[in-house]
């Protein structure tokens, strides 16, 4: 199946980042707006508590979930919001180290963010996202 997403990139832009700064979805594609995949498990607990890297792995598992749920991957993903509750940019890395290795290829423009507090018990990370997909 074809993509719906193109990513932007332009020489006029550092390319220290690590995602697309841009991308575009086709006239015709089926929009999907992700609630913030939060780290709980299925009884409703958090995981990997204390542990960003271990948040940010089951949050991108729950958003594969509600990506398969709406007929989409990962790969139809056209940008992310990445929250982090630390003001240390080495816990902000922690997390966005596995969402940046979960995409692959598929570097789509992101946005990682340090917040003062999430919504759940021991909550660390929370990753937004908005995909693209061409119905066939």
């Amino acid at each position: 199946m074809p993509s719906a997403i193109t990513l932007i990139r332009s020489t006029s832009l550092s390319d220290v980042a690590q995602y697309a700064y841009a991308a575009t979805a086709p006239a015709g594609s089926r929009l999907i707006f992700l609630a913030g995949a939060c780290p709980l498990n299925e009884d409703g607990s958090t995981a990997a508590i204390g542990d960003y890297a271990g948040q940010a792995a089951k949050a991108i598992e729950n958003m594969q979930a509600a990506l398969t749920a709406s007929g989409a991957s990962l790969q139809d993903v056209i940008s992310t919001r990445v929250l982090v509750a630390s003001a240390r940019q080495e816990d902000l890395g922690a997390a966005w180290k596995i969402v940046r290795d979960s995409f692959g290829e598929h570097d789509v423009p992101s946005t990682l963010m340090g917040v003062t507090v999430l919504g759940y018990a021991d909550q660390l990370v929370e990753i937004e996202a908005i995909a693209a997909v061409l119905d066939s």
